[in-house]
């Protein structure tokens, strides 16, 4: 993840983007069921764990972890943080620092749909396998924004300023309009990972609810982020509120959300 100055990344990081990226995690977990993949062997007391795009630094308490984020303002200040845990400064499009090499057994990855774009993925997955013991876990959770449509709990439902929010959040931007995510598990096995493993969710209606709301509250932070702009942020905003109201009328944006699991052979 990047600063609310860097072109990397759409949001700002205050306390009302914090609160968002605690509450995706934990409704991501609450989703999946889990904070590492079955199939990854549990992870003991000697394993090490790299969390990175740590964001607020919000990881499970076991084990070692280190949370490793371009911009670490959003985390709690290290004299807060178990024992155990341990931040630091990494870009991941950046070279994986030498002493970082082949340290973790398994690296754990979430939403950065929106933060790379294609012509990353490859140098970046070379970068997490690197991190990575042989024999290590690769987890990666995301959201396929391809996949975004309209729900509603009855047809007659009005929920045009969804439709136009929608619309206006994506804008030109590129980094907005991400379809690369379903594609990540014949990358990583091109890339050399073995069992490679892809769990997709769909939301039951009420967790539905509540990521639609925490997407309400990720289009509030990104027009505070643009406010310095002229193109669309009025009409963004007042769009923002009438979409809130059709929300509570019963129609919600949804999107199929993934892990995808690989093992460094």
């Amino acid at each position: 993840m990047a600063s609310s100055s860097s072109k990397d990344y759409v949001f700002t990081r205050d306390y009302l983007d914090n609160n968002r990226i605690n509450l995706q995690h934990s409704l991501s977990v609450q989703l999946f069921g889990y904070h590492i993949h079955q199939s990854i062997p549990t992870p003991t007391g000697n394993s090490s764990i790299a969390d990175v795009g740590t964001g607020t630094g919000k990881l499970p308490s076991s084990a070692r972890l280190d949370g490793l984020d371009i911009f670490l303002d959003a985390a709690p200040l290290p004299e807060l943080l178990p024992q155990n845990v341990n931040l630091r400064l990494w870009n991941i499009k950046d070279d994986v620092p030498e002493d970082l090499v082949g340290v973790y057994d398994v690296v754990h990855v979430r939403f950065f749909a929106f933060v790379l774009q294609q012509p990353d993925l490859e140098n970046v997955i070379d970068n997490l396998a690197k991190l990575l013991k042989p024999g290590g876990y690769l987890q990666w959770t995301d959201m396929d924004v391809s996949s975004i449509r309209l729900e509603k709990i009855k047809p007659d439902i009005e929920a045009d300023a969804q439709l136009t929010l929608m619309k206006l959040f994506q804008g030109n931007e590129d980094r907005l309009q991400p379809a690369w995510v379903p594609e990540l598990p014949e990358l990583l096995t091109r890339k050399g990972f073995a069992d490679v493993e892809s769990d997709a969710k769909e939301c039951q209606p009420y967790l539905a609810l509540a990521f639609h709301e925490c997407g309400l509250l990720a289009t509030e932070v990104l027009a505070r982020n643009k406010e310095g702009e002229k193109d669309g942020v009025g009409l963004l905003k007042q769009v923002l509120d009438q979409a809130a109201k059709e929300t509570r009328h019963g129609s919600n944006l949804a999107f199929t959300r993934y892990t995808f699991i690989g093992r460094k052979q």
